[in-house]
């Protein structure tokens, strides 16, 4: 049992870095957006983002060198990132669910890359381990570990409850919804369960990782927390397979869309992209654009749509 429960942690691992770069690749190579023309840019010069300016102010910008603010739009992303600080401004009430759930989140995979980091010392260093290390990394994953599973856990439930009762979000929420919260659920309950109830002579999560890295079948694992780890390891390698990998899109969503400003003058590679896209055949709904899939978006583009598509 050991060596199948070590074979799907690698099988998913594979999977998730797998799924996770195709993710990447494909919305890298995806057409350039329309962008939103909103400012300011966090990455711009700090004096025109308080004003919400941008370099398109300078007379002949184009003959100025770009600049990159790093600190400004790092000071934007890590909140967001951490916080949801959009959501908590525009969505208060969703806010307190869902930050509880990311945040434990959060707090669950700073307490693997801890384990694994225990585990890597203690197969690298073991002295050092042996010492006030060993013990400090203990107390650091031992509460984030038990932090981040209550606050997960108690996220997905109210992330669930809300899902189920909130008549606002009906239209907006499907059986796979449903099934990807319950997912969560499972998957914690199972390996809390496992871990509490595994006994006083079965491994700890460092020696289990110590063993899983060195593939040493000897180690005898619990049924419950057998079933706790599979899980958890299925879920990882879903979780990039499905909508919820929006962790990637919202990278390219800010970086490619919301603050995509570079200058198209001068830019050959940006001009031969547009003149591809130039050729492409949309296909709309609406009839006033008249996009039928015949007609190229260059013509579509330049038809004026009050004369129904008639040049």
């Amino acid at each position: 049992m050991t060596a199948v429960v070590y074979g799907v942690l690698y099988l998913c691992a594979a999977v998730f870095l797998i799924a996770c770069v195709a993710r990447a690749v494909m919305y890298a190579k995806a057409p350039i957006h329309l962008r939103w023309e909103l400012y300011p840019v966090p990455h711009e010069e700090a004096a025109r983002v308080q004003h919400g300016g941008s370099y398109f102010e300078q007379l002949d910008w184009w003959k100025h060198p770009s600049s990159f603010n790093l600190v400004g739009e790092l000071s934007f992303m890590v909140p967001e990132m951490l916080f949801l600080k959009a959501l908590h401004e525009f969505n208060r009430k969703l806010w307190y669910r869902s930050f509880l759930f990311h945040f434990g989140l959060y707090l669950l995979i700073g307490t693997v890359g801890l384990v694994v980091l225990a585990a890597v010392l203690t197969l690298a260093a073991p002295a050092a381990m042996a010492g006030g290390l060993g013990l400090a990394l203990h107390w650091m994953y031992l509460i984030s570990g038990v932090a981040g599973s209550v606050l997960a856990f108690a996220g997905a439930v109210a992330l669930l409850v809300r899902r189920l009762t909130d008549p606002d979000l009906a239209n907006y929420t499907t059986p796979g919804d449903l099934f990807n919260l319950c997912f969560f659920l499972a998957a914690f309950a199972f390996m809390a369960a496992g871990y509490l109830l595994r006994g006083p002579q079965a491994p700890g999560v460092v020696r289990l990782t110590v063993a899983w890295l060195t593939f040493d079948t000897r180690l005898s694992l619990p049924g419950l927390w057998c079933a706790g780890i599979i899980l958890c390891a299925l879920l990882a390698a879903y979780i990039p397979l499905t909508h919820m990998s929006h962790f990637i899109a919202k990278y390219f969503t800010y970086h490619s869309v919301r603050w995509d400003d570079a200058a198209t003058a001068n830019n050959p590679k940006i001009a031969a992209k547009l003149a591809e896209y130039l050729t492409y055949r949309p296909t709309w709904s609406a009839p006033h654009v008249t996009a039928d899939g015949k007609r190229s978006w260059a013509d579509v583009a330049t038809t004026n749509p009050w004369e129904g598509g008639k040049k």
